[in-house]
């Protein structure tokens, strides 16, 4: 069995650079899966939950990503989710693969191949890998890489699958141990929320910090559901009280 908490500072990526040994938080996990994706030549990954036969959406199911917002918007609006190849074959196998949009199209059934192929390049990655994973108690996950360059090779398949391992079981590791309540908010979600309390709009504070839209919600959904919250206004209102923001 592979052992998902060994010393990741042994790995060397394509580019010749090594990670952090120790990573313990989210925001730390998501960088260096930035540095995987580019080191391979792709434009960005995707962390998901492998969805149920009832889910409707992949936004709602992607836990950390740098795909565009536009490609979840438009993916979700066309119903994509439903019949999708890549969704069937996670539910039904652990082992990694590629995908290409193209091909893809051809074994949809719901004559909405044109659609997705759309959806696919219009966000710049039409071919990629998905990674399937898992956590240390069982919760099933994918990692995805997508981008526009050539169909990667046995080998970097296999060293990207063992990136994947890594990289998921630290992340979740320090998603679960942020979940211990409102002490627990990372550096990210507490900055986000004195944005927030100074007025700013999500797609102002995506310009001031540097991220996309979709990374700043993804923070702010996070606090709310640490502080319990119903709303964004309720959450900075708690935060404010807790003394995590002044």
């Amino acid at each position: 069995m592979m052992d998902f908490n060994s010393d990741i500072s042994s790995l060397i990526l394509p580019n010749g650079r090594s990670v952090p040994g120790t990573l313990d938080s989210e925001d730390q996990v998501k960088h260096v899966l930035e540095q995987v994706s580019n080191a391979y030549g792709f434009r960005g990954f995707m962390v998901l939950s492998v969805p149920d036969s009832g889910c409707r959406n992949l936004a709602g199911q992607t836990q950390l990503t740098t795909w565009p917002a536009e490609f979840y918007s438009r993916y979700d609006g066309a119903s994509l989710i439903q019949g999708s190849p890549v969704i069937e074959r996670l539910r039904r196998s652990t082992i990694p693969f590629t995908y290409d949009a193209h091909q893809l199209a051809r074994r949809r059934l719901d004559g909405k191949g044109d659609a997705c192929v759309s959806v696919f390049e219009a966000a710049n990655i039409p071919r990629g890998v998905y990674l399937p994973v898992h956590d240390a108690v069982g919760n099933r996950g994918a990692i995805a890489f997508g981008g526009d360059r050539p169909v990667v090779s046995n080998d970097e398949l296999q060293a990207l699958n063992l990136w994947a391992g890594l990289l998921y079981s630290r992340w979740a590791f320090a998603k679960r141990r942020d979940r211990r309540g409102p002490g627990s908010l990372s550096r990210r979600e507490i900055e986000c929320l004195r944005w927030a309390a100074a007025g700013k709009t999500t797609v102002e504070m995506a310009r001031i910090m540097a991220l996309s839209e979709y990374t700043v919600n993804h923070y702010l959904n996070r606090a709310t559901r640490k502080l319990d919250s119903v709303n964004r206004v309720q959450t900075v209102a708690k935060a404010i009280r807790a003394g995590l923001i002044n």
